[in-house]
């Protein structure tokens, strides 16, 4: 049986489905979201046991690092440290928007995002629902709403077909079939484009200059 499918359309998604969407996450569930991009499962990974439960739903392992979804810039630097320049520049010309930045990972926040705590992924997208989530919760967990290496879901109601039985809830807000974002590592001497979606290289450099 799939999981419940909540309507969150409109630029100021209802108050009723976030505040239910913050609870199920508050209490360690996962839940089913929409983002800029394809629909995502979501968790809080300052809640014990619920980052574990969705590597088990997702199949995805320990070793592959949960991104993170934040609502603000603000949100993003507290969770890292040593932040350089050009990852400043990058996050105030394309956020919110489909842009990840790995970043050096504050030593002492307590989030389980995965086996590695040196870096931290980190985005803030361009569509109101998860920013209202975040908003209320803080940071969350992120993955794309699928089983692991398997195609990305894009409507709700697929979400809640394939992964409800697992899911404590799925907010609705039409289809979201997006490129994936573009991934810039900037823990090093110079960023790096790890993986190029809607964002090109050449753009990311044309920021950057």
């Amino acid at each position: 049986m799939g999981a419940s499918v909540i309507a969150a359309y409109g630029a100021h998604p209802p108050e009723d489905a976030i505040v239910l969407a913050v609870k199920a996450l508050s209490g360690g569930d996962i839940i089913g979201l929409p983002t800029d991009t394809v629909y995502g499962l979501a968790a809080d990974p300052f809640h014990t046991g619920a980052s574990d439960r969705l590597f088990r739903l997702k199949g995805r392992p320990r070793s592959v690092e949960l991104p993170v979804l934040v609502g603000s810039e603000a949100q993003a630097l507290g969770l890292c440290t040593a932040v350089p320049s050009s990852a400043r520049r990058l996050m105030r010309r394309y956020w919110p928007g489909p842009l990840t930045l790995v970043l050096p990972r504050r030593p002492d926040l307590e989030a389980d995002l995965g086996e590695e705590d040196a870096t931290i992924g980190i985005r803030c997208p361009a569509h109101p629902v998860p920013l209202a989530v975040c908003e209320q919760i803080g940071p969350i967990a992120t993955t794309s709403a699928n089983r692991h290496k398997e195609p990305a879901l894009t409507t709700a109601k697929d979400v809640s077909e394939s992964l409800g039985a697992e899911l404590a809830l799925v907010l609705d807000a039409g289809l979201c079939d997006g490129l994936p974002s573009t991934v810039v590592d900037c823990t090093g001497e110079s960023p790096k484009v790890l993986r190029e979606g809607r964002l090109s290289s050449t753009e990311i450099a044309a920021a950057l200059r």
